[in-house]
């Protein structure tokens, strides 16, 4: 491999990586594996839903829960608008609803951070497969 494939294949890793954090599915997408994007979205997608039905749209608090916010923020970019809405409107979200809420916001982020790091892996085997390296 030559140092400029050696750039463009981690340019590569690193687009891979990033679409597959803006939309959970992306990164699998972009490598062509089509079923596992879609698997991938509808199931984060459907976690982090719950996870707002049920404890609203308060329980995205980069202030007062940060470790579930950083957990949160590994579903999309997108979760930072949803915590400029949650603190500029003042919703607040008390007890057991709040506690799930979370727990699902957040296990869908970590879900969403394993499919990333798996994407990036597939990425990297298929280029290190058709290289011969």
């Amino acid at each position: 491999m030559t140092m400029r494939s050696k750039e463009a294949h981690a340019l590569f890793l690193v687009v891979v990586g990033l679409l597959a954090w803006l939309v959970p599915g992306g990164g699998h997408l972009a490598i062509n594996k089509k079923k596992h994007a879609v698997i991938i979205f509808v199931t984060i997608a459907l976690t982090f839903c719950t996870g707002l039905y049920i404890g609203s749209i308060g329980v995205i608090n980069p202030v007062g829960a940060k470790p579930w916010f950083l957990a949160q923020l590994m579903n999309t970019p997108a979760v930072m608008a949803l915590a400029k809405i949650s603190r500029a409107g003042g919703y607040a979200v008390y007890a057991r609803p709040s506690e799930i809420g979370q727990i699902y916001t957040s296990i869908a982020g970590l879900l969403n951070l394993l499919c990333i790091v798996n994407a990036v892996y597939w990425a990297h085997l298929r280029r290190t497969e058709t290289t011969g390296d």
